[in-house]
């Protein structure tokens, strides 16, 4: 095989691993609340939310040091240890344990700080500058399979149910854990890419040529200490922050944060207490989470893996995903009721501007997964173009800004009306938008001067 069919293979397997892991790990974020509502067991006192929040919190905090455990054991090896630590998570609601439950939400914090570090690292050695959007693409179309599969199991298993036995219960964990299982061992499959060789003139258009040939070892040379391997990642991760670089990405970082919360659970939340949705709002759920991962798949394809738009840059992707974003917040303004995020259980019987259709809040959740789908595989293509070579810190600090913004949005989801949290998105959406046009032209001028240095 050649080295580019087994960089592209990598990509695939990297694809594939990340699918399995989260369409277990998602659907039972999706469940966990009702699951837990649902206990016959008494002495157990924990909160989906909460966990949520646990989660988030350490995600951001450990996202300091990924890049030293990352540098230590290597991107594979990374991702198994932390992908078990997700299927633990999942195990724990087989017989759950309220201590067990924070625990493992804190570990599960950990790993996912340390496997979408070692995931960045991966996604940038086996591209170059000519195949980072295509491998952007295919990564984020086959994830976002998870939110397809994961929904689609929800609304089929807990449609028309009350209340959730503790065989019923058992049984879908057992299952998830084995799926989440799966994934983990699929990384092995993963290996290390060969130098492709090249003309001296093109040599500026490979990626991490020399980190990809010590990313899966775990010293780069006998000399250097792992010790010394750790805390250079670390400093280099802080360093990462004060890069003109990262500092214009970081509202667009910022706002994928944000407009993650709204999409994964502020919106379902909407959707299920809109009592004039009918008796089939809560199931509406697992529908809306099927229309949010077509929009990502299908945004995932188009402008990555088909990579129609290499030749116009990714400004024109990202400004697309902002115009699909205002489009949906705009008809969810005039169709979702502006209490519906913080409405009681029973629901809320407030109308917005226009009769509640189940149609245009199921095209808001297509275009909410559409346009996050235009904005994360740019992110993940502009990040792996300009820290070529410090790929590890510069993939640490996106998910450090994008998780601890996250966090902010879960909390004030619980005290904010439904156009305030909108007006947020619709700012911050807009300020992203410019300073990514900003990154990019940066970038594209670089990219201009490298090839002409290469003449």
């Amino acid at each position: 095989m050649s080295p580019e069919g087994k960089r592209l293979l990598n990509i695939v397997v990297l694809g594939f691993g990340f699918m399995f892991m989260f369409t277990a790990f998602q659907t039972c974020g999706n469940i966990e609340q009702t699951v837990i509502k649902s206990f016959n067991n008494t002495e157990f006192h924990g909160s989906g939310y909460t966990s949520m929040a646990i989660i988030y919190g350490v995600f951001s905090a450990s996202n300091l040091i990924a890049p030293s455990v990352v540098t230590v054991i290597g991107p594979q090896l990374s991702m198994f240890f932390s992908g078990l630590l997700y299927s633990g998570y999942i195990a724990m609601f087989i017989y759950p344990y309220t201590w067990s439950f924070y625990t493992a939400s804190v570990l599960v914090g950990i790993g996912a700080a340390v496997l979408w570090t070692a995931q960045g690292n991966v996604l940038a050695i086996n591209s170059t500058d000519n195949t980072i959007g295509r491998n952007s693409g295919i990564f984020w179309a086959l994830l976002q399979f998870s939110l397809f599969f994961g929904n689609l199991y929800i609304y089929c298993a807990w449609h028309g149910h009350v209340h959730i036995t503790d065989k019923d219960r058992q049984t879908v964990f057992i299952s998830l854990t084995v799926i989440s299982l799966v994934g983990c061992f699929l990384f092995f499959l993963i290996r290390k890419p060969d130098p492709e060789p090249v003309a001296p003139s093109e040599q500026s258009q490979s990626l991490l040529q020399a980190e990809s040939s010590e990313s899966f070892s775990t010293a780069s040379s006998p000399d250097v200490g792992l010790c010394s391997q750790a805390l250079d990642a670390f400093v280099r991760a802080c360093k990462m922050f004060g890069t003109r670089e990262m500092l214009l990405l970081s509202l667009s970082i910022a706002y994928t944060g944000l407009e993650l919360t709204f999409y994964s659970g502020v919106y379902g939340t909407c959707i299920g207490a809109m009592t004039r949705f009918g008796q089939d709002a809560k199931s509406l759920i697992g529908i809306s989470g099927i229309c949010i991962g077509v929009g990502e798949i299908l945004g995932g394809g188009v402008f990555g893996m088909l990579n129609k738009c290499s030749r116009f840059g990714r400004n024109p992707v990202v400004l697309l995903g902002l115009v699909t974003h205002y489009v949906a917040f705009y008809l969810i303004f005039l169709n979702i009721a502006s209490d519906a995020p913080i409405a009681p259980e029973p629901g809320t019987d407030l109308q917005a501007y226009i009769t509640p259709s189940v149609g245009v809040a199921l095209l808001c959740s297509f275009l909410l997964g559409f346009g996050d789908s235009c904005f994360n595989t740019q992110l993940l293509s502009i990040i792996g173009f300009t820290f070529r070579d410090n790929s590890a810190p510069a993939f640490a600090v996106f998910k450090f800004i994008q998780s601890i913004m996250a966090a902010l949005a879960f909390f004030y989801s619980n005290y904010l009306l439904l156009h305030w949290q909108l007006l947020i998105l619709v700012l911050m959406g807009f300020l992203g938008c410019v300073t990514f046009f900003l990154a990019e032209w940066k970038a594209e001028s670089r990219r201009r001067e490298s090839d002409y240095d290469s003449i």
